[in-house]
């Protein structure tokens, strides 16, 4: 199920996350759901699922006919038909099957839902509007569903007008955005795009939304001090919005108003109405901004220790330790790569990085600490073995570091490059412990290898 749906998804290009989910009521069909029927058709039925689910899917289709012949009134019978035949790529039986199921369960949502699945893969788009309406008295997610209908069907307008209506009732989101945008670029039509956005932010001076759909054709269209007019008349206009300051800060950046960019920016972090990618996309700029601008790096710290408190975004701390990682400034790269650390514990490859700096930077406590830590999470990693004996090693405690080499030797496939490190580490704990004999021997194994390598 899920490979069509990933299948519907490429056909509608682009859906919100709602058009994914089925309802498991008549997707999981147990004995009592079928209600009065003989043994026989029961039987038939079952067979049906066991077929299917082992994707004999004709197989699966004559069981069900069979059913049909004992009981022409079950829903769920010819919509078990509509889902095999779908699964076989006979989209016109399939959709045939399903009307009949809406027909005897109208109300069913698993029904409407791969009823508009369907039409959407056939490109039946008016089809698939038709079911979606039905849907959306059910459950009112299904908008989004309809907004993106509404552009594949090239009914521009309307997709515009659901876009507006649900951003006013459920504010902006990165997924309306794009489609909006996609709407805009279709109809390549953006003299009546302002003027029409233009009329409404005089009707309804209130919506915030109006004024950002325009700064958005604006800076499409390469105007920015169009652009930057209408962000500060919608700043003048409702002087509490904190999404005019989604577009103000980037003006001020270009203009060379760092103070006034800043503190745009630290409005945009702080509001709950803008959607947390668009925050990070804000971040992006800043980092790109410091780069240039070293000298606002402390004013970078502090900002984005504020946005990981208000976005409880751990993620934030990573990034910006890449930031930092990329400059060479390892000291304060590793800062935020313990910070996010401790914010999300089980993160792989941002343990790794950590642990290659601590040791890099000689924070061999730390190491310790960190790679003991790892291995209760990832006890069959190799690497976090040959950390923590590195660590142990240039802690003198040299018979702890071979007790962890040798377990991790065990989890170790296939990598040279890694076994040459485990045997140089095994050749200084053995140095350590003043066993000459074992040290050259590792130290020989290491040798070896490394020819093998070059």
């Amino acid at each position: 199920m899920r490979n069509l749906i990933i299948i519907l998804i490429t056909a509608l290009m682009m859906l919100p996350a709602k058009s994914q989910e089925l309802p498991q009521l008549f997707l999981d069909v147990n004995q009592d759901d079928l209600g009065n029927v003989s043994d026989e058709f029961q039987e038939h039925f079952f067979e049906a699922l066991k077929q299917k689910g082992i994707e004999n899917y004709e197989k699966a289709i004559t069981a069900l006919e069979k059913c049909l012949e004992l009981n022409t009134e079950k829903a769920v019978v010819y919509f078990e038909l509509g889902r095999n035949y779908r699964e076989m790529e006979d989209f016109e039986k399939s959709i045939e099957n399903l009307k009949k199921a809406h027909e005897l369960a109208p109300k069913e949502e698993a029904i409407l839902v791969y009823l508009f699945q369907t039409y959407g893969m056939t490109e039946d788009y008016a089809g698939a509007i038709a079911m979606v309406k039905q849907l959306i008295p059910l459950d009112e997610t299904y908008k989004e569903d309809l907004a993106n209908l509404y552009f594949l069907n090239k009914d521009y307008d309307q997709a515009l007008k659901l876009l507006d209506e649900l951003d006013s009732d459920l504010g902006a989101s990165t997924y309306r955005n794009s489609l909006r945008r996609q709407v805009y670029a279709r109809t390549n039509n953006t003299g009546a795009q302002i003027d029409n956005l233009q009329q409404s932010i005089s009707a309804n001076p209130e919506v915030e939304q109006n004024y950002l759909n325009l700064i958005y054709i604006y800076t499409e269209q390469g105007e920015e001090e169009e652009a930057f007019r209408v962000a500060r008349e919608l700043l003048e206009t409702n002087p509490g919005s904190t999404l005019a300051h989604l577009a103000l800060y980037k003006f001020y950046l270009n203009k060379g108003e760092t103070e006034a960019a800043l503190a745009s920016m630290k409005i945009v972090f702080k509001t709950e109405e803008i959607d947390a990618e668009s925050k990070f996309k804000v971040l992006n700029d800043f980092l790109n901004f410091v780069q240039d601008n070293p000298e606002y790096g402390d004013e970078l710290i502090e900002v984005a220790g504020q946005l990981t408190e208000w976005e409880n975004a751990p993620k934030l701390y990573e990034q910006l330790g890449k930031y930092y990682l990329n400059k060479e400034d390892r000291e304060d790269a590793l800062k935020f790569f313990e910070l996010g650390l401790k914010e999300n514990p089980d993160n792989f490859e941002l343990t790794k990085n950590t642990l290659l700096l601590q040791l890099e930077l000689q924070k061999f406590e730390s190491a310790k600490e960190l790679s003991t830590e790892a291995l209760e999470s990832f006890p069959s990693q190799p690497v976090f073995y040959l950390f923590q004996a590195v660590a142990m090693n240039n802690l003198s405690e040299f018979e702890a570091a071979e007790k962890s080499l040798k377990y991790g030797l065990d989890y170790l496939i296939d990598n040279k490059k890694m076994e040459y490190d485990f045997y140089s580490q095994l050749a200084i704990s053995y140095n350590g412990m003043n066993n000459a004999v074992k040290a050259d021997e590792y130290r020989r194994k290491a040798e070896n290898l490394k020819k093998e390598i070059n």
